[in-house]
């Protein structure tokens, strides 16, 4: 997943409404097919080089019901989140729950690539800091490399986007600074 060529703004763009109140959305350009980014959507071992915690999958098979157990390190007190997969059609859409969210992944083959789009459902406190996390995560998904001081001024962003449609955003979690 290196050397990305992107035409796709890295932008989340946000709605409102559904469930949980608000989604954002982020889409990136990806110069893999798109059975390569799923593998990096599913196989543990890639999951590691770009999500934002270790993932592990009942019997390891990514299929509609199977709990997903999410394990943070000890920059977050080891939280452990739990969740479900919702949806698993390799390699066209991956869904689950994420604790309280529900993400989902689309995969479209564009040209020898894949446009991998994220919608991340949320409460609205916490469009914001998501945007900014997942936003470094597809870029190391994409690159390879992440920005490590890119958080704080994407947050800054995405605040002022989201601040007049959902209220004040809160910033990382407790440990997350």
């Amino acid at each position: 997943m290196n050397d990305a060529k992107n035409d796709v703004s890295n932008d989340a763009s946000l709605t409102t409404g559904g469930t949980q109140g608000a989604a954002i959305r982020l889409e990136r350009a990806l110069p893999d097919p798109p059975s390569v980014v799923w593998q990096a959507l599913t196989e543990p071992e890639q999951l590691k080089a770009w999500f934002p915690c270790e993932v592990t999958v009942a019997d390891g098979i990514w299929k509609p019901g199977a709990a997903i157990s999410f394990l943070f390190g000890p920059e977050a007190d080891n939280l452990t989140m739990q969740g479900e997969v919702l949806e698993a059609r390799e390699p066209e859409s991956l869904a689950f729950t994420w604790g309280e969210e529900t993400l989902r992944f689309t995969l479209t083959a564009q040209g020898t690539g894949t446009l991998l789009v994220l919608i991340d459902e949320l409460r609205p406190g916490i469009a914001a800091r998501n945007a900014a996390g997942w936003e470094s995560c597809l870029d190391l998904l994409a690159t390879g490399t992440r920005d490590k001081d890119a958080w704080q001024p994407r947050f800054e962003h995405y605040s002022a986007m989201f601040s007049q449609a959902l209220g004040e955003q809160e910033g990382p979690p407790a440990g997350m600074e």
